[in-house]
């Protein structure tokens, strides 16, 4: 009895034929016709809320299920859909309330649907996660009424369920496109050789014109009577590290994600382009201290093993050890690698602070620091200045985007490569990187 009363609601409808027939009745006194309309008026919604109530409750006649993806994309585009299927021999008019996690940002997820007798109804809808972790669904409630719309009855489907939000993932192929060069595990790729430019020998084939002279062998062309050349292919197995800063200079806002999302999703896709390049990918990640090194492999396991590490990484509130981090990298790292280091520096003087280290991690490895462009300081040095403040602006943000240009300028001078890039063009930069340096055999 207590849930029959917990799940029963009067629809607006009763209340505004209860009006009605509340200012018949007053009118009645004055005009007795209007006080029979009003005493039969209050009848039938007598009458019509009892048959109502009856064929609602008569027994469970709503069911549905909610469909999500145990494992979402941060940052991307995300469907997931309802089901409702209606058994009753009437149509029926429902209100849907979907109870989401709270990291949605969303008060209220609200659809109005008519679903037809016996039959099922599918609603679909879009969540775009801006935080990984885990993600706790509620039950989906659901207001069911009759085409009389009197009662309403309260429905909750148990449909709530856990899930993961792990680094964009959607996007991932978009970006074996420019590893194409590269990629030759798949029948009918061609196998793109590249001369001259790294030290694992493959055969000794013809010259042809535009082969380099310096790889001439003259032994073979002495047996052979024509000109042969050594030719070469890019060395494999190397290793490529994505050392990612989740200290506090990582949780800059930029579209809803903060830069440590960035570097994360830029990490995974890179590292499927290394993996699919038969490079060796490994990860670490450190703040105060080095928290998590994952090891390079080149198996196809190392993408799922990435994932897990990454996907529920948080920043923490405190200035990067990039002492520690030289550290670690020296005392685990023993083979000369790439690393990729993802991180920021808001101005000269952090930088220079980490100079020292940075030039520590560069000795032994090629060392690429990736670091970020203030998306809206570059547009207010574009925006048109109308009063004295906006010249004021725009000197300091010119300053500021000055300082980041210098900084690549320090590095190189160190011999420490860079990416200064926009948060949106970090992945395509990072990429780019990574196969400028295959390209030219620095590695």
């Amino acid at each position: 009895m207590k849930q029959f009363w917990n799940n029963i609601f009067l629809h607006r409808t009763f209340f505004i034929v209860l009006i009605s027939a509340g200012f018949l009745l007053a009118f009645g006194h004055f005009y007795p016709l209007y006080y029979t309309v009003g005493l039969l008026l209050l009848g039938l919604l007598g009458l019509g809320t009892v048959v109502d109530t009856f064929f609602l409750f008569r027994g469970t006649k709503v069911s549905g299920s909610r469909k999500v993806n145990p494992i979402l994309s941060n940052g991307d585009i995300n469907e997931c859909s309802l089901s409702i299927i209606n058994t009753y021999s009437f149509p029926i008019h429902s209100h849907i309330y979907e109870e989401l996690p709270y990291q949605l940002g969303l008060r209220e997820l609200r659809f109005a649907v008519k679903v037809k007798p016996n039959s099922k109804e599918k609603i679909a809808y879009d969540l775009e996660p801006k935080e990984r972790g885990e993600y706790d669904f509620g039950n989906t409630i659901l207001m069911v009424r009759s085409p009389l719309s009197l009662v309403v009855r309260r429905y909750e489907l148990q449909t709530a369920t856990q899930v993961a939000v792990y680094p964009s993932y959607i996007h991932l192929n978009k970006y074996n496109l420019k590893n194409f060069k590269y990629f030759t595990s798949q029948v009918g790729n061609k196998k793109t050789r590249k001369i001259g430019h790294s030290t694992e020998f493959e055969q000794i084939k013809d010259y042809v014109k535009g082969d380099d002279i310096r790889y001439i062998n003259w032994k073979a062309s002495a047996k052979k009577n024509q000109l042969m050349v050594n030719q070469y292919i890019d060395e494999r197995a190397q290793q490529v590290f994505c050392l990612i800063d989740s200290g506090r200079a990582m949780e800059m806002p930029f579209e809803g994600l903060s830069l440590l999302d960035y570097a994360i999703n830029s990490s995974l896709a890179i590292s499927q382009v290394i993996i699919k390049n038969h490079d060796k990918a490994g990860v670490l990640y450190f703040n105060k201290k080095v928290e998590k090194i994952l090891p390079a492999d080149k198996a196809t396991s190392q993408m799922p093993r990435i994932l897990n590490v990454l996907y529920n990484l948080k920043t923490d509130f405190y200035e990067s050890n990039f002492e520690k981090l030289y550290a670690q990298v020296k005392f685990k790292i023993n083979h000369r690698s790439l690393l990729l280091l993802y991180t920021n520096f808001e101005d000269m003087n952090a930088m220079k602070r980490q100079l020292p280290y940075l030039k520590g991690l560069a000795k032994n490895n090629v060392l690429v620091v990736i670091f970020f462009q203030n998306s809206e300081i570059e547009e207010v040095i574009h925006s048109p200045s109308e009063h004295q403040m906006d010249y004021y602006y725009k000197s300091v943000s010119e300053k500021l985007s000055y300082q980041k240009k210098q900084m690549v300028k320090e590095l190189n001078k160190h011999g420490i490569q860079s990416v200064l890039t926009d948060p949106q063009r970090l992945t395509v930069d990072s990429i780019n990187k990574y196969l400028e340096i295959k390209a030219r055999g620095i590695l």
